[in-house]
């Protein structure tokens, strides 16, 4: 080395003007690395995976933007369509007529539909359909003919869910209210359908031209109308909806483009890669801790190394630039192997995510989504590791004889603080591209530096203590394990960090998880309903509660329902709305339907937070009101607001003289606005039953005689919906668990890494007590204690961190009862505890199984 270094710099060595020999600079970072490469990339691999999974995801996002941008025609199925949710208005007919010959229309609404052979029965989606939809596309049948002949005889198209449960086969039958079909072939796919859509509504299409006589189109019916248009090809179809958006938008109708079904489904899919993007980021930060770690020890273990080089006239600047191309070079590999992982990965997210996908998802390379991996994994590499970098700017070649690396001062350090400053911009920037929220973005960093300084405090508190309570009338060898913690050299503050936050970030997910997941599964235990039968007409509200008391099943509640559209809130419009900014309500409030029911009492599930609950509307006086809690908070409708509803076209105001909290998770009937009674009695309105069913025997002999006797009536089997989010839910769990398994290995990779690289720092030390004439046992012994020390406070505190930002993130993020799984919690802590003092032990093999001697010629 002597002879390179002068050889590069001259005669001269120690003069500062010369200039910096590039290429030498190369050389000494490529001869100094060929001893350490494999503890640097043991540094690296903590980022693999990181980049592995934020590669995969953005391919994944690449793909689905082009094949959203291919297949959109597809997806619609049509150049236009136009749809509403109530019968059209006649004067609009001609407006519908005109904008194009080659059309065709569609009504689709829940039913119940009868199998005679099998004699079950199920809710499912009816679409009547008249016309040569789809233009683009194809209604995928089996056999391929049976999507023609359908259209023009009493055939039906049945789901493939459908008949398999049912055993039905072609040519079959089905009963759809009234009228018998015919089973002209299975329907395999229809125009953006998606696998979990099948599951919740599967879809049956039948002839329009037999919808009348079905008798499922009485008053009070809850029927979509939509009109599908191929337009020729010289119309603009921007232009053409910008024309006739007006009336549209009067007559309370929508309309869909191929361009707005690109943007709509956009949108919905990066939300989705957001949130994996998300998930793939906090991989990406376990393995920067990994990063700072690894290379805070490896430079304290080259300031000898780096002194000498002082000595022989290597400059600060000199000495810093020859590690940081060693960085860069090994993170660049590292970058490049994650990369090419990801590249791989991303053919397994199709797969996971094929149900939730209405078009298929193709599997490019993206040389795009490879291109900002490499780019951030070399970004992070140099970024996490100036830290510890920097510090060789201070070291002197006086370190030569004084050898400890906490004499090179980084408090007084300008650049320290501006590396910080580097590393937070560049979380707070990252986090925000993935949230697209700086409320997200606040939240989540102050989360990370909260949990930092918390953990850095534990270490440093940690030493102080052992520095103060270790007594000398302690057995020796705990004395000795407990007393590394807080000796020159020692790595308390690095791994308690990095083990720490590893165990934080997996626990965090696993609780968040688990949270989620049992939010949103239903209980069909105990006594609650598990049937609920709707679309009850008023005239057969009594036939139909006798019918359910002759099979001796609980009435549990009978609820009538009224359809109304908010209209004016004091005295403001939508059109008012949309043109005054100052004016607070939503917009949104008035481009629904609300369905809302009228008693005399609160149930159960509700709590009246604000106001007086009303029970009973008095004469000559305006009616009042209950509004559901969230429903204020969206709408910013509050106490004592007037409102104005168009019930079936008749004007009612109202006053909100009550907000209700509403427990959702019940099985029951719950409205966002509730009428007293005494004022919608006369208005149209269908009813609601819920009952509860011991048996799917019970239930299927009860869903029969409903069927046979009132075709119009829709009823939820909750048992099957239970089995259908039970489904769902597994597959929401896959994706969940896979882009948490880049985490949980980061993490493990960031544990084993941060305690294996400390093997350096002990050697020494091992060495030393065996030449004083310590028995590998007793060194086993030194050694276990201290890391089992390390490691249990680390991974509780970790822990601790966990379970208060689930608390967190529950409370205000999902919004949803907080609950923790305190045996994963243990299981968790003893394994990191456990993993931290075997890798510790492994450490000491070299220093147990070996001579002296031979561990210091090894190391030289």
């Amino acid at each position: 080395m002597k002879k390179t270094i002068k050889q590069a710099m001259g005669t001269s060595p120690i003069s500062n003007k010369r200039k910096i020999n590039i290429p030498w600079l190369f050389e000494m970072a490529w001869r100094d690395s060929r001893k350490n490469r494999s503890r640097l990339f043991l540094f690296i691999s903590s980022i693999i995976f990181g980049i592995a999974a934020l590669v995969a995801i953005y391919a994944f996002r690449y793909n689905i933007q082009n094949d959203i941008n291919e297949q959109a025609t597809t997806l619609v199925g049509a150049d236009l369509v136009i749809s509403s949710n109530k019968p059209v208005d006649p004067a609009m007919q001609p407006l519908l007529d005109s904008i194009g010959q080659t059309r065709s229309q569609e009504r689709s609404f829940a039913s119940m539909i009868y199998f005679p052979k099998s004699q079950g029965t199920r809710l499912v989606q009816i679409r009547a359909l008249q016309g040569d939809f789809p233009y683009y596309g194809s209604i995928e049948t089996t056999p391929l003919q049976a999507a023609g002949k359908f259209r023009n005889a009493k055939m039906a198209l049945v789901d493939r869910t459908l008949m398999l449960q049912f055993n039905a086969h072609v040519n079959d039958s089905i009963k759809v209210g009234n009228v018998t079909f015919l089973i002209a072939g299975v329907l395999n796919k229809a125009p953006g359908q998606t696998g979990i859509s099948t599951s919740v509504a599967p879809i049956v299409y039948i002839p329009l031209q037999y919808l009348q006589q079905t008798g499922l189109t009485e008053k009070g019916s809850r029927i979509n109308y939509s009109f599908y248009y191929k337009l020729a090809g010289n119309i603009n179809v921007n232009q053409l909806v910008k024309k006739i958006d007006t009336r549209l938008d009067k007559a309370e109708m929508n309309y869909e483009t191929v361009e707005t079904r690109k943007e709509s489904t956009g949108r919905s899919f990066e939300d989705l890669t957001r949130f994996l993007s998300l998930v793939g980021f906090i991989a990406l930060l376990l393995g920067c801790v990994g990063v700072a770690s690894a290379i805070h020890i490896y430079i304290r273990e080259k300031i000898t190394s780096i002194a000498i080089m002082r000595c022989l006239g290597v400059k600060a600047a000199e000495a810093f630039l020859i590690f940081l191309i060693q960085i860069v070079g090994i993170g660049f590999i590292g970058a490049v192997i994650g990369a090419a992982l990801g590249t791989l990965i991303q053919h397994l997210l199709p797969f996971l995510l094929k149900d939730f996908l209405p078009f298929t998802i193709s599997v490019n390379i993206s040389w795009m989504a490879i291109g900002q991996g490499i780019l951030l994994g070399v970004i992070i590499s140099i970024l996490f590791a100036l830290l510890p970098l920097i510090s060789i700017r201070n070291i002197s070649p006086l370190n030569t004889l004084r050898m400890s690396y906490e004499d090179v001062n980084l408090a007084s350090d300008p650049l320290r603080w501006l590396v910080y400053l580097l590393i937070l911009s560049f979380v707070i920037i990252f986090t925000f591209l993935q949230l697209d929220s700086w409320v997200g973005t606040l939240f989540f960093t102050l989360g990370i530096i909260i949990a930092f300084l918390i953990l850095t405090v534990v270490a440093w508190l940690l030493m102080r203590l052992m520095k103060l309570f270790i007594k000398a009338s302690w057995n020796y060898l705990l004395r000795q394990g407990f007393a590394n913690l807080y000796r020159p050299n020692n790595q308390t503050i690095i791994l308690i960090v990095s083990i720490g936050l590893s165990t934080a970030f997996i626990c965090t997910l696993f609780f968040i998880q688990q949270i989620v997941i049992n939010q949103v599964t239903l209980s069909s235990s105990g006594n609650q309903p598990n049937m609920l039968l709707f679309d009850i007409q008023s005239s057969q509200e009594n036939a139909i509660a006798a019918l359910t008391r002759q099979q001796n099943l609980p009435i549990m509640q009978q609820v009538p329902v009224v359809t109304i559209r908010l209209e004016k809130v004091n005295g403001k419009t939508a059109a008012d709305v949309k043109k005054d900014n100052s004016i607070k309500v939503s917009h949104k409030a008035f481009a629904n339907e609300y369905r809302v029911t009228y008693r005399d009492s609160l149930t159960p599930s509700e709590k009246i937070i604000d106001g007086a609950w009303v029970g009973k509307a008095a004469p000559d006086k305006e009616v009042v009101v209950s509004i559901e809690e969230s429903f204020s908070k969206r709408t910013h409708i509050n106490m004592g607001d007037h409102l104005v509803f168009n019930v079936q076209g008749i004007m009612m105001p109202v006053v909100v003289g009550s907000i209700r909290k509403v427990n959702w998770n019940k099985i029951q009937t719950n409205f966002q606005v509730v009428f007293p009674t005494g004022v919608l009695e006369d208005a149209p309105q269908f009813h609601v039953l819920l009952t509860r069913v011991a048996s799917p025997k019970a239930s299927a002999h009860f869903q029969q005689l409903v069927v046979q006797q009132f075709p119009n009536v829709s009823i939820v089997d909750l048992g099957q919906v239970l089995s259908v989010v039970d489904d769902l839910l597994t597959k929401i769990g896959y994706v969940i668990k896979f882009m948490s398994a880049f985490s949980i290995i980061t993490g493990l990779i960031v544990l084993i890494a941060s305690v294996r690289i400390s093997k350096y720092q002990r050697i020494n030390e091992s060495v030393l007590l065996r030449s004083l004439g310590a028995s590998r046992k007793q060194i086993f012994a030194i050694t276990a204690f201290e890391y089992l020390f390390l490691g249990v406070l680390s991974a509780l505190t970790g822990i601790l961190i966990a379970i208060g930002a689930t608390w967190i993130l529950a409370k205000y993020s999902f919004e949803v009862s907080y609950s923790i799984n305190y045996l994963l919690a243990v299981a968790i802590f003893l394994l990191i505890s456990l993993l931290t003092v075997i890798i510790g032990l492994l450490n000491s093999r070299s220093a147990l199984n070996n001579s002296p001697l031979e561990i210091l010629r090894s190391n030289a």
